[in-house]
């Protein structure tokens, strides 16, 4: 046996050899700036310490800051009599860890080093803060730049709350999908982009002031064990573990990576003894790590209480064994009493010298010095919860799980999804966990529809409308321990519904579900988004509907389709994505004046409610709904549609206006008689459509057709024009139980053309020359411009919320009403036009009878800022843009575009004063205002309806809130 372990550990040494195990020695990573006043402080303390003070510096014991009184009260005991030197914390909450991190500090002699399990955050283990990204997730990320800042981020969280290591980061590479304790805890498979990852994330703490520990060594990555519940064995060569397991740790010790985790694992080719656990092997934790890799940092052993130490020994035994083995800190002793004095016991016989004990103590107050427990300060416990939990970590969450989306299918470029006016796309739900927001997100876009069924036959026949169905797999997001596969239900479910229909499968879990799938011939399209959480759901809906491009690379191989490294980089559509205000340069502390701002709308009865958007640099920072459809009804959300008034006049007919420009049919100067023949001779026929469109044409403001139809005694609406009940004659639906007959839109264009022009040559805001530009429209395309504008624009768009007479689309309940009439149609005005000259159009007008929400007018609002470009398709020219967006009276004191408004010239004006002078907007009667400022790339949407119970309402217009609110914005921009 002596003979065959001597060889056994020859052909390892010569192993060695080969594969360049032996390397120089590295930099001590434990030294501080000061190494003079290091080196003076750790002899101090080391000098004027007794035997037990010394051993009892060994000594990391757990805490639980959500135990009872008795518990502490144990740890309080170990640190006063037997010295130990550190705390690692558990679960527990923040506050309370606080309160016991300043108790136990003041109790010891000397201060203690305090570690956490926080791989992810200080979430892994405590309630109300702040979880990254699992490694897996940011093991698919190709920037790593990236991985160093959630490094520091974490490194800096942990510092905050008093934590001076940090047990992370794990570099195991994860070669076995059935690893039951590492999986998403590993940054993948790939050794390279492990130890890249690793290195960047043991950086960016080291950088916070935190020490890294990188574990679990020699390597936990390909084992179907646990090492908490069993000794797990890892069957490999020497020259296997050498080339994958070990060669990130080489690299992270070059790069000054201060401490290992040594793991409870069997390793035969590595420790020859049977049976014999990697955290007691000196061939592993001083032949190997110490001299062979050379690293003189701290060497943690991984919990002693977990069943892959503790059953191979008595308490104590397995502490001793594991300080002769090389390890200077005993993680989570059974028992510290008995492994005191059983290493006190050793150095009294000789089998632990002066030297060894020194060498670990002073290593161990080297780091406390390090880390700055020289000049000790309390835990400051106010403020700790906003501090652990600022809207920076948001953010570089937001950028972490974008860049980490992976798209490993892509057949026939399903994604991002292009051509929406030909898709009818469905939802369908898996898994146990919400896939709320991934579908609210995906509904922004276009119409998705979720399809529920409690049979297989019955969902594939839902299905059969639609050809295009996304369906998503989520489960629960709490922890990476979590169950990630697919049921055999949902398989063969996904399997029927994609031989049926067009599929693109969304999993929200770890990529190794991808593995219960027998086949993707039938799936288009596979993304993996890796986790479950609210952002990696909007996120990934909107790399599907091409708003952020595909990053991420594949980090373990998911199935014979998708082998490790897989990846698609999609394209950007350039469609409206959806972000925090601080990732496109907006304060957000200052944003919040826009929330009071619009509470003051609503305390102050300037309107029911309302909806207000914020998009900047083509992404979405605000979108929130304020409010009630009514005083007393239900609340707004944010897709329920408004009446918007003249904002029909830039979202319908202009874009109309401008494809006819564009197609030759209509010039600046076109006269309005070329357009309209029968005007010939009216004092109307030499207007063009440059002076009428910048409301610069002498007409009149409006002409209130209505009243003509009603009795002039009792103002009732005369029978001689409508009905209660539709026929041939009485065909123009003004409201429920109320017809117009159908020769009077013949009546309104006589009177306009009629209809006496202002004496005066100024600008005179005008509602008619939208009457005429719609019966010009109708006429040139011969198709209504309701449906015009809908093929050409709104579908495509999917602008799908927008559209005139809402009722024939959509449920009542998503419909805010505008006001209780009671001059003409005497009832509550609830899903048709309030204007009442687009009412006697069949709620289509040029000037008005457009309804949508906040969402869809800041789509059509980005296509003018991308001048005439959006979601892959171009709409307009950018010279069309320009050209009516161009103020071409303003020496004559006329602000106005061609159809925009723009911005005033003077003091009084449709704007805050802030914006530029290439911006451009309008406003609407029933309370309504969007404006766009190409400058700072910024789209600005106030929906309300504040002509609700009625249109005397002006306190709206009377503060200005509209404007208030964009002066709000304006100030919150900080680059």
């Amino acid at each position: 046996m002596i003979e065959k372990n001597y060889m056994q550990r020859i052909v390892f040494l010569i192993t060695l050899l080969n594969f360049s195990l032996i390397t120089a020695q590295q930099i001590d990573p434990l030294l501080a700036s000061n190494v003079e006043h290091q080196a003076k402080w750790v002899d101090s303390i080391y000098g004027n310490m007794t035997l037990q003070q010394k051993i009892g510096q060994l000594f990391m014991v757990d805490v639980f800051s959500s135990k009872e009184k008795q518990h502490i009260d144990r740890i309080k005991k170990l640190i006063t009599e037997h010295h130990i030197g550190g705390i690692i914390f558990s679960k527990g909450g923040p506050q309370r860890q606080a309160k016991l991190n300043n108790e136990f500090q003041e109790l010891s002699q000397v201060p203690l080093l305090i570690g956490m399990d926080a791989e992810w955050g200080l979430a892994m283990r405590l309630d109300s803060t702040y979880a990254f990204p699992w490694n897996m997730t940011l093991g698919a990320i190709q920037d790593n730049k990236l991985i160093e800042a959630v490094g520091k981020r974490i490194g800096e969280h942990n510092k905050r709350l008093g934590v001076h290591i940090n047990f992370a980061p794990d570099i195991d590479i994860n070669t076995n999908p059935d690893n039951p304790i590492i999986g998403n805890r590993a940054f993948g498979e790939d050794k390279e982009n492990v130890t890249l990852k690793g290195m960047a994330f043991a950086r960016g703490m080291q950088r916070a002031g935190v020490l890294a520990c990188g574990k679990h060594f020699p390597g936990h990555g390909d084992t179907d064990q646990d090492s908490h519940k069993t000794l797990p064995t890892i069957n490999f060569s020497a020259q296997r573990i050498d080339s994958i397991e070990l060669y990130p740790y080489r690299r992270l010790i070059s790069d000054g990576l201060a401490s290992v985790m040594v793991a409870h694992l069997n390793v035969p080719s590595l420790e020859s003894r049977a049976g014999y656990p990697s955290s007691i092997s000196q061939n592993i934790v001083t032949d190997i790590l110490k001299q062979r890799l050379g690293f003189n940092g701290l060497i943690f052993t991984d919990a002693l209480n977990m069943k892959g130490a503790s059953n191979f020994s008595e308490p104590g035994d397995i502490d001793l064994a594991a300080f002769l083995a090389g390890n200077d800190v005993l993680l989570i002793s059974e028992d510290v009493s008995k492994a005191s004095t059983k290493i006190e016991e050793a150095y009294n016989d000789g089998a632990i010298s002066e030297e060894r004990l020194a060498h670990s103590v002073k290593k161990i107050l080297k780091a406390k010095y390090k880390v700055g427990l020289h000049e000790y300060c309390p835990v400051e416990r106010e403020k700790l919860f906003e501090e652990l939990n600022t809207p920076e970590d948001d953010k570089l969450y937001s950028e972490l799980i974008e860049e980490a989306i992976t798209v490993v299918k892509n057949q026939g470029a399903i994604l991002p999804i292009k051509n929406l006016d030909n898709k009818k796309i469905a939802y369908v739900h898996m898994g146990d966990d919400s896939g709320l927001d991934f579908l609210e997100t995906l509904q922004k876009y276009t119409k998705v529809d979720q399809i529920n069924a409690s049979k297989l036959d019955e969902m594939i026949t839902k299905l059969k409308p639609y050809n295009l169905v996304i369906v998503g797999l989520h489960r629960s997001n709490d922890n990476p321990w979590k169950s990630y596969k697919f049921t055999d239900k949902e398989l063969v479910w996904l399997y029927e519904i994609a031989r049926n229909n067009n599929v693109i499968l969304d999993i929200f879990v770890k990529p190794y579900a991808l593995l219960d799938l027998a086949s993707t011939t039938n799936l288009e399209g596979v993304v993996v988004s890796y986790q479950n959480s609210k952002y990696a759901q909007e996120a990934s809906a909107q790399i599907i509907f091409g708003a952020l491009k595909a990053k991420g690379r594949l980090p373990v191989s998911a199935h014979q389709d998708f082998p490790v490294n897989t990846f698609w980089e999609t394209s950007s559509l350039k469609r409206l994505g959806y972000t925090l205000p601080n990732r496109v340069g907006i304060n957000m502390e200052k944003l919040k004046k826009v929330d009071t701002l619009a509470q003051m709308v609503i305390d102050s009865a300037m309107s029911p409610g309302a909806q207000i958007l914020i998009a900047r640099r083509g992404k979405v920072i605000y979108h929130k709904a304020f409010g009630k459809h009514t005083y007393n009804s239900k609340r707004v959300k944010w897709n329920d549609i408004y009446d918007v008034a003249s904002l029909t006049k830039i979202l319908a007919t202009l874009p109309m206006v401008m494809k006819l420009e564009e197609r030759g049919k209509l010039k600046m100067n076109t006269r309005l008689r070329v357009m309209l023949p029968e005007i010939t001779g009216s004092n109307k026929d030499s207007l063009t459509l440059i002076t009428m469109l910048s409301h610069y044409a002498r007409l009149k403001p409006w002409i209130p057709f209505y009243l003509r139809t009603l009795d002039t005694v009792n103002r009732l609406p005369l029978k001689e024009y409508y009905r209660s009940k539709p026929s041939k004659k009485f065909g123009i639906k003004i409201m429920d139980n109320m017809f117009l007959r159908n020769d009077y839109k013949d009546t309104i264009f006589n009177r306009i053309v009629e209809s006496d022009l202002r004496q005066r040559l100024e600008y005179k805001y005008s509602d008619l020359p939208y009457y005429l530009m719609k019966r010009y429209i109708e006429k040139e395309y011969l198709e209504s411009l309701d449906m015009l504008v809908q093929n050409n624009f709104y579908k495509s768009l999917g602008a799908n919320y927008t559209t005139y007479n809402p009722l024939e689309k959509f449920n009542k309940n998503m419909i805010v009403p505008s006001e209780i009439d009671d001059y003409f149609r005497y009832q509550k005005v609830h899903g048709y036009v309030h204007d009442m000259g687009a009412a006697m159009q069949n709620g289509v007008g040029g000037h008005a009878g457009l309804f949508t929400n906040a969402n869809d007018v800041a789509k059509i609002m980005q296509m003018y800022l991308q001048k005439g470009y959006y979601g892959g398709r171009r709409y307009l020219q950018s010279k069309t843009i320009d050209k009516f967006n161009t103020c071409y009276y303003c020496e004559e004191d006329n602000r106005r575009g061609v159809g925009f408004d723009k911005p005033q010239l003077d003091e009084v004006g449709p704007t805050c004063g802030c914006v530029s002078m290439t911006s451009f907007g309008h406003s609407g009667f029933t309370g309504t205002y969007t404006w766009a400022d190409p400058e700072q790339e910024l789209v600005y949407v106030f929906l309300s309806n504040r002509t609700y119970p009625t249109m005397s309402n002006r306190k709206l217009i009377r503060t200005d809130i509209r404007t208030k609110i964009q002066q709000a914005i304006y100030d919150a921009i900080e680059e």
